[in-house]
């Protein structure tokens, strides 16, 4: 019973993810069709999923209460996925041989699933303990 729990749990986190992840790359698609440079525009896509994902695992996947106390870790995790988000699009951009924009684009997306895992386990062990 508890695993069944666990598993609907995991699921919800996902279908979330999923609906973020495309807020998140598709503001930073739209973003780089602009011609903003890959890395403001990665930022900014960030930025819409975060939020988000905020709301979303807050009463969907965790029907936790909104607190100021998770918020702040929220966003403690949030900044470390940044980070790597960033170091991996950036590495994308050094290393395959396309335009920037698609370069970026392809760094993100190899970051989405270890930037959700990440998020997973953090959120359920540590965020909305």
């Amino acid at each position: 019973m508890k695993r069944n729990i666990e598993i609907r749990q995991f699921l919800r986190f996902l279908a979330g993810g999923v609906v973020c992840a495309l807020i998140d790359v598709g503001l930073m698609w739209w973003l780089l069709r602009l011609h903003v440079a890959p890395l403001p525009a990665t930022t900014g896509g960030f930025a819409a999923g975060l939020l988000a994902n905020f709301a979303y695992h807050t009463t969907v996947t965790f029907n936790a209460a909104f607190s100021a106390g998770a918020f702040f870790r929220f966003m403690v995790v949030v900044l470390i996925n940044y980070l790597l988000t960033l170091a991996l699009v950036s590495l994308a951009v050094l290393l395959v041989p396309n335009t920037a924009a698609d370069s970026a684009l392809l760094g993100k997306i190899v970051a989405l699933p270890l930037v959700a895992l990440n998020g997973y386990i953090l959120s359920k062990y540590w965020i909305f303990k």
